[in-house]
């Protein structure tokens, strides 16, 4: 497929319905955030805003469905985040794609059927330290608190096993990944394990295992 640039991309009006299909990177997807997890929420939500959070939970909830990809019926999705009539390429939420395009969390590209396909992460990134630098000081103070935490934790190997196996046990309990979560969190596994294991737990419970 041919990629559009993200400036092409601002450009254009989104169509009624778009093809999502996931934008692989097999770094990001084994050890990249959780869109719907406790760092998105407190770190990336003052760069992105509160909307294209919300679209890229939204998005990663239907990848919890359908891995392969999905059809996204823009008008109902842009009403669901309350941005109203997604018509015109000046509406909310073409401008909720385009900035996530701008922060590469999405890009267009043209299929060989010459229709438009919408790549999307399962996972973000963590910030980089221009984009620390960006954050209100309260935030960014909080993210180098999460940060060595993160490199302080004990035992990383072990937590890391103990997180999956228990994650992966909830879910054949018959537990959401929201569940699994809220769970992970309540027994004080650090945020950045909680959002690993459950994507491990849910590719595993779908018959399709991360590597190790």
């Amino acid at each position: 497929m041919e990629r559009t640039s993200e400036r092409t991309l601002a450009q254009q009006a989104p169509a009624t319905t778009l093809r999502v299909r996931p934008w692989a990177d097999p770094v990001l997807d084994r050890q990249g955030h959780d869109p719907r997890d406790t760092y998105c929420e407190r770190f990336w939500l003052p760069l992105l805003g509160p909307s294209a959070v919300l679209l890229t939970r939204q998005l990663a909830d239907r990848f919890d469905q359908r891995p392969a990809g999905f059809e996204l019926a823009t008008d109902d999705t842009a009403r669901s985040l309350g941005l109203g009539s997604p018509v015109g390429r000046r509406s909310a939420f073409h401008r909720t794609v385009a900035r996530l395009a701008q922060f590469r969390m999405v890009h267009m590209e043209t299929a060989p059927d010459g229709g438009s396909v919408l790549l999307a992460r399962r996972r973000l990134p963590g910030l980089s330290r221009t984009q620390v630098d960006k954050l209100p000081p309260p935030v960014r103070e909080a993210h180098e608190a999460w940060r060595s935490a993160e490199r302080a934790t004990p035992a990383l190997p072990v937590m890391r096993e103990r997180s999956r196996r228990l994650a992966l046990s909830l879910l054949e309990l018959g537990e959401t990944p929201e569940e699994v979560a809220h769970h992970l969190h309540r027994l004080r596994f650090h945020p950045s394990l909680c959002g690993e294991a459950i994507a491990w737990a849910v590719e595993h419970h779908a018959g399709q295992p991360l590597p190790r």
